[in-house]
């Protein structure tokens, strides 16, 4: 069973946390929004709610192949009846005269007079005669609405099809199609300045002196930010001089909406984001989280600031749990992540004092398989997972078989 106990009152809790980006960020909600096609508008999140300018179906039309009857024709167990001109998806029939059937298509706009459809397969003979061609057909008893589509059953006229906030994937950009709307105002895209730090790092592709490693955060990061609808402009790598970095962000302050960090917002002796954002309205503390317990969060030069920790993980796991579901609740782009319930595969222990996150492997049979341990530095462990696993603040302990919330990645 889970073991509990209480959460220290030295950090920020993860969603008090989350709440202070939010607020941060909210005042970009008053930007006008963009109209676009809707094929830009793939992976954006609409700005104003959207009415149906039409019905749909804009008209009553047939589920099935097969006549339009009157179902009072066949009100007595059935009746055989003349067949009438057939109806062809997109044409405006006749009215249907009583006594008599139309073979209809499905889709096909259903006859004034008609009230049901009796699908060809339960007509004798089953089969559509000749066109123009004197027969009749045997119809069994039908009662009034079978296999009609009836005009707005699926929206009415000046319903609201999608409110303001909604994510816009194929689904959403196929109803406003059909409901024949081209083109859909969008919340801007969130412009990011993304600055990795640190003298130790070099980047991918330069020769890797000894005491260095390669920087992998700049293309870690810029593509989770990049996969969430963002404009990523990337820097890369400043050094730990103060005075650079802050000439770097003051450069740039004029062309982005938010700057982002990552690295040298610990308690150390050289972090360069603290000592170079020392003037500005910028807090550093600790997130109960791990990893990324180290944050800043504050305003840079009048823009909005986020400070993730150095680690490849923690600075992931920072953008997850942070930033990229402000981004999904206020702007409807990305996505919000797919919650689900997993079962463990094995006993994992945790800080009680913290909600950890741990990368795992979700099984088709509902497990969750960790994957790593919970170093931050563990980036093969991260590129093999598809899903990460909340252990809350207060369990201290897990046993395989017991239950965890997993985000899919």
């Amino acid at each position: 069973m889970a073991q509990h106990s209480h959460q220290h009152a030295s950090a920020a809790a993860v969603v008090d946390h989350r709440a202070r980006v939010r607020a941060m960020l909210e005042p970009l909600l008053r930007r006008q929004p963009e109209t676009v096609s809707l094929t830009d508008a793939l992976g954006r999140g609409l700005a104003e709610d959207v009415q149906a300018p039409l019905s749909l179906p804009p008209f009553a039309n047939s589920q099935m192949d097969g006549f339009a009857v009157r179902s009072a024709d066949l009100a007595d167990g059935g009746a055989e009846l003349e067949v009438a001109a057939p109806i062809p998806a997109g044409a405006m029939p006749a009215r249907l005269l009583a006594g008599t059937a139309a073979p209809i298509m499905t889709g096909a706009v259903l006859p004034e007079g008609a009230d049901a459809v009796v699908p060809i397969e339960r007509a004798t003979p089953d089969s559509f005669p000749a066109p123009g061609s004197a027969v009749t057909v045997r119809l069994p008893a039908t009662p009034v609405g079978m296999y009609v589509r009836h005009a707005g059953s699926d929206i009415p006229e000046g319903a609201t099809g999608l409110v303001s906030g909604t994510f816009l994937g194929a689904r959403q950009l196929g109803l406003l199609a059909a409901l024949g709307i081209p083109s859909v105002p969008v919340h801007r895209r969130v412009r990011v300045l993304l600055v990795t730090t640190g003298d130790e790092v070099v980047a991918p592709g330069d020769i890797l002196p000894p005491g260095k490693i390669y920087d992998a955060n700049a293309t870690l990061l810029a593509a989770a930010m990049r996969e969430a609808g963002l404009d990523v402009l990337s820097t890369g790598i400043s050094s730990d001089n103060p005075e650079h970095l802050a000439h770097l962000l003051r450069s740039h302050q004029d062309d982005v909406d938010l700057v982002v960090t990552t690295g040298g917002v610990s308690k150390g002796a050289y972090e360069v984001v603290r000592q170079a954002l020392a003037d500005e309205p910028v807090e550093f503390l600790h997130v109960a989280m791990q990893p990324g317990g180290p944050q800043g969060v504050g305003t840079v030069y009048g823009l909005p600031f986020l400070g993730f920790p150095g680690n490849p993980v923690s600075c992931l796991i920072s953008f997850e749990m942070l930033l990229r579901p402000v981004l999904a609740d206020l702007f409807g782009s990305p996505q919000p992540r797919t919650s689900l319930r997993a079962t463990l595969s094995e006993d994992l222990v945790s800080p009680d004092a913290k909600h950890q996150i741990r990368r795992g492997i979700l099984s088709s049979d509902g497990t969750i398989a960790l994957e790593g341990g919970q170093e931050s530095h563990l980036v093969s462990a991260l590129a093999r997972s598809n899903a990460l696993v909340h252990i809350p603040v207060g369990t201290a302990v897990l046993r395989r078989g017991e239950e965890v919330e997993v985000w899919m990645l």
